[in-house]
């Protein structure tokens, strides 16, 4: 007779059935053992119409497209608009004083390093729909909600 049983062997197949059986719901409707069917790309936007922001302190997007753009320790073609110095020039929004201050709130004399790789914070503005559904809502529907009178039963 045996000295291992069946049993934790039945119920190992078991449950890695059951864990490929299931899904992760960034990648719907897919099995964690099979490769899912890349999304399409979506162009940026290219209208020069700024956004409203969703919540205090969100980094504006970037309403142009941005490829091609070369930022890296040699360059930032951002700055060829958006500098303070250029932006009177190229009527482009200039960027945030906070981006010419350092971690200490010093001000310098040129951007800090610690903003100077724009697309960390701000993305360029694409048409998409989200990746996984979600009901957030900015915080000025909020306030509109709140401040209505409710509805009487």
């Amino acid at each position: 007779m045996s000295r291992f049983s069946a049993a934790p062997l039945a119920l190992a197949l078991f449950f890695s059935a059951n864990v490929l059986a299931q899904h992760d719901p960034m990648r719907p409707a897919v099995p964690f053992d099979q490769e899912p069917k890349t999304a399409p790309l979506v162009n940026a936007e290219n209208n020069d119409r700024k956004r409203t922001r969703s919540y205090a302190m969100q980094p504006p997007t970037i309403p142009h497209k941005t490829d091609n753009y070369q930022i890296d320790k040699y360059a930032n073609k951002c700055m060829d608009c958006h500098a303070r110095t250029r932006a009177a020039d190229t009527q482009a929004t200039p960027i945030s004083i906070t981006h010419y201050m350092d971690r200490d709130g010093n001000f310098l004399a040129d951007v800090s390093a610690r903003r100077y790789f724009c697309e960390q914070c701000h993305v360029v503005q694409m048409d998409a729909k989200p990746a996984v559904v979600n009901r957030f809502r900015d915080v000025d529907s909020l306030v509109r909600a709140k401040s209505k009178p409710a509805a009487k039963k």
